[in-house]
């Protein structure tokens, strides 16, 4: 195989992680935005004022955390194949799952065992927003800048 072919190969492997992660976004999305509504037009009226605050601070990590999927999978496209950008990725969805789901279960369920579950979500964030700062910088020293 020459390298033209390799080049292409890896361009459509690229798009296609790209286009995974984008769409894992948006439905990471859609879904904080039927929790924020599920919880402001149901849950507010049974749960209490302190448990919706829990619950909604779950759905506001979760919009931001899409929008970070959306972002990296964007940036994977400009920026090409990265190992960082796909566990950025990755990682903004561990952190979904761990950090929201933990409130959403506190919140509506009271199972208190996820109370521990949550900062695991947090570093989850955190590691993403590294990895995806990283992959930025890498950019920058190539650049000679």
């Amino acid at each position: 195989m020459d390298m033209k072919t390799v080049d292409i190969l890896r361009e459509g492997r690229n798009a296609i992680v790209q286009r995974k992660y984008a769409g894992i976004g948006a439905i990471v999305m859609l879904l904080a935005v039927a929790f924020g509504a599920f919880g402001a037009h149901i849950l507010k009226e049974r749960i209490g004022e302190s448990a919706i605050g829990t619950f909604e601070t779950g759905v506001h990590y979760q919009m931001i955390h899409g929008i970070a999927m959306l972002v990296a999978a964007l940036f994977s496209g400009k920026w090409g194949e990265s190992r960082r950008l796909l566990w950025s990725g990755r990682l903004f969805l561990i952190g979904v799952i761990l950090f929201s789901g933990s409130l959403y279960g506190l919140s509506t369920l009271d199972f208190r065992w996820l109370g521990p579950v949550t900062p695991l979500g947090g570093v989850a964030f955190l590691g993403g927003w590294l990895l995806l700062a990283l992959e930025a910088w890498k950019g920058t020293s190539r650049a000679g800048a």
